[in-house]
């Protein structure tokens, strides 16, 4: 199954179906996946054991992203936000936070209506650096795939062998609401293993926890690329919307990508 890892700091821009017209950052190691997961429908495959990778310095992603910012500014190209992402989680690199503090300064030197994302798996919520850095961010996007701790781990396979839904939302709620939660739905089975967490069950379950971190917005989406596990199925947006639904009864605004 073929799956995608980024060759370079500054990627894109490409067309987000949440975010629009993209232009991605790379913290982590070029060619190397670099993650706290191993989400068996990760784009950037599995983790590969015993490979590692130098990740780019704070000086190589201010003058990379500044060059192309600089181009893009000078060439009239349309842009909606500015994202880090790549090949796992962004922030593992020890410099997360001055680099948000660049990024933004040349956000605003360049395109000061441009928004700055940051797509994270919140296993880094127990740094205060981190934590200080997404909140300077426009859309600080933290992902909780179930609110079932046994589901949880065969999607999301955490290397953190204390990694527990309960701790993720108790580092969610640092934020008081100002971030957003970022669902993936699907089926399917890992080796014998099923998972779902469409069921009645996992939605239930699931619309706790979006109760007790309390985001200000909830995404939700499923497969939309090929991923490393084969077994694994697209759920339908119908079928997404109705999930939707049942989180807006509640007063919780959801986007369904």
């Amino acid at each position: 199954m073929s799956t995608v890892l980024y060759d370079s700091v500054i990627f894109g821009p490409v067309k987000s179906r949440r975010l629009g017209v993209s232009l991605g950052v790379n913290l982590l190691p070029v060619n190397v996946k670099l993650c706290s997961f191993d989400c068996i429908y990760c784009e950037c495959g599995l983790a590969q054991k015993g490979v590692t990778g130098k990740q780019p310095t704070r000086d190589e992603v201010r003058g990379a992203l500044e060059d192309r910012l600089m181009r893009m500014h000078q060439n009239g190209d349309p842009l909606d936000v500015i994202t880090f992402a790549g090949n796992g989680e962004p922030t593992l690199h020890h410099e997360f936070k001055q680099i948000i503090e660049d990024t933004i300064r040349l956000r605003n030197e360049y395109f000061p209506n441009v928004k700055i994302s940051v797509l994270s798996n919140a296993t880094m919520l127990h740094r205060q650096d981190v934590v200080e850095a997404l909140k300077m961010v426009d859309n600080n996007i933290l992902k909780l795939d179930s609110g079932i701790e046994e589901t949880a781990h065969l999607i999301d396979s955490p290397h953190q062998p204390h990694y527990s839904v309960a701790s993720t939302v108790e580092g969610m709620k640092q934020f008081h609401g100002d971030f957003i939660m970022q669902t993936m739905f699907l089926r399917g089975t890992v080796g014998d293993r099923v998972v779902d967490n469409t069921t009645d069950e996992e939605v239930s379950a699931w619309i706790e926890v979006v109760k007790q971190a309390a985001p200000k917005k909830v995404m939700i989406y499923s497969i939309d690329r090929e991923t490393p596990i084969q077994t694994l199925e697209k759920v339908a947006k119908e079928e997404m919307q109705l999930i939707a639904d049942r989180l807006r009864s509640l007063g919780f605004s959801v986007d369904v990508a």
